[in-house]
C-alpha cells in the first residue's frame, strides 16, 4: 500500500500519530510510504521543513513492523520554486497544504497512492478503500461533511459532489494524462481560492468518484468509522461557533471531545513524540 504525507515541521506529531495507527490497523502488509516537504516562506511566515531526522525514526517504525516497508522523504524545493502558487500564498492555509498538487511532477511517486492530511487516526484496515478500481478515474475521495451543503456543481446539476481533498485515492497515471494538476497549479498562480487546493480541485476535476463517509469523517466518530479526519468543524450550542481540536492535542481529544477511542495510539505517541526532535547536545 502506498500513502502519502505532506507538511513541514509542524506536521510531524500529526504523521507520527497517523503512521502509528496505520501501523496498528495494517497488521504485517507491505506500507510504502512518502513525505512531501520543501524550504520556503510565504509573504508573513517563515517554515521550517519535515525534518530528515523525524523521518528517519518514522522510518524505524515502519520498518520494524515489516523489513520490506519504507519511508520516504523528498525535497520539493524545486518544483514549487519553478511553479510557485503566488496568488494564494498569503491565505491562512500553509504553502505546505498545496504540495500534494506537485505529486504528478514527481517520477519516484506510484501510479496508485493514498493521500492522508496529517490531522487524521486511521482505524480500520484501509483496504477496503486502496484496492478500488481507479480506471478512468483521476481520485476517489469523499463528500465534504460541510462544504456539500454550500458547494457543488451547477453545470451537471449534482447536488452532492464536493470533496474534502484530506484522504484522496489519487491515480497520478490518469491525472498527467488529463493535466488536472497542470490546471489546477496554474488556477491558484493566477487567482486566489478560498480553500485552495480543495476548492480548485473540485472545480476542475472531470473524473472523479465518491467513496462512503467511513473513509473520511469529518464531524463525528461513528460505528462504521475507519478513518477519522479532526477538521474544524461547526457547533451550534450553546451558541454557533467553529471547532477545532487536533489529534496531538490529547488534553481537548479528552476534554472538548470527549474521545477516547484512541487512547492506546495517543499513549504511544506521548511516550515517543520526543524522538522526533534530534538532540543538539
Amino acid at each position: 500500500m502506498n500513502i502519502l504525507f505532506c507538511g513541514d515541521s509542524n506536521a510531524e506529531d500529526g504523521i507520527l500519530i497517523a503512521i502509528l495507527s496505520l501501523l496498528k490497523n495494517s497488521g504485517s502488509n507491505e506500507l510504502h510510504i512518502y513525505i512531501l516537504t520543501m524550504y520556503t516562506q510565504s509573504f508573513k511566515k517563515k517554515y521550517r521543513p519535515f525534518s530528515k531526522h523525524a523521518a528517519d525514526y518514522l522510518k524505524s517504525l515502519v520498518v520494524k513492523q515489516n523489513p520490506q516497508s519504507t519511508l520516504k522523504l523528498m525535497d520539493c524545493t524545486g518544483l514549487f520554486v519553478r511553479e510557485p502558487l503566488i496568488a494564494n500564498m498569503s491565505t491562512h492555509f500553509t504553502p505546505y497544504a498545496m504540495l500534494r498538487l506537485y505529486a504528478d511532477e514527481i517520477p519516484q511517486l506510484p501510479d496508485k497512492i493514498l493521500y492522508l492530511d496529517a490531522d487524521v487516526i486511521i482505524r480500520r484496515d484501509l483496504t477496503g478503500l486502496y484496492q478500488q478500481d481507479l480506471v478512468d478515474t483521476e481520485f476517489i475521495g469523499v463528500l465534504d461533511y460541510w462544504g456539500r451543503f454550500f458547494f457543488h456543481n451547477l453545470h451537471e446539476h449534482k447536488v452532492f459532489d464536493y470533496v474534502n481533498s484530506g484522504v484522496l485515492l489519487l491515480n497520478l497515471q490518469e491525472i498527467r494524462k488529463t493535466k488536472l494538476f497542470v490546471k489546477i497549479r496554474h488556477l491558484l498562480q493566477n487567482r486566489t481560492v478560498p480553500m485552495p487546493d480543495q476548492s480548485a480541485l473540485n472545480r476542475l476535476a472531470k473524473k472523479k468518484k465518491l467513496a462512503p463517509r467511513r473513509y473520511n469523517e469529518q464531524y463525528k466518530l461513528q460505528p462504521d468509522t475507519v478513518i477519522q479526519h479532526f477538521t474544524t468543524s461547526f457547533r451550534f450550542w450553546p451558541y454557533f461557533h467553529t471547532l477545532t481540536v487536533k489529534p496531538w492535542q490529547v488534553d481537548r481529544v479528552h476534554s472538548i471531545l470527549k474521545l477516547h477511542e484512541y487512547d492506546d495510539i495517543l499513549t504511544q505517541y506521548l511516550e515517543l513524540k520526543n524522538n522526533l526532535v534530534q538532540d543538539k547536545d
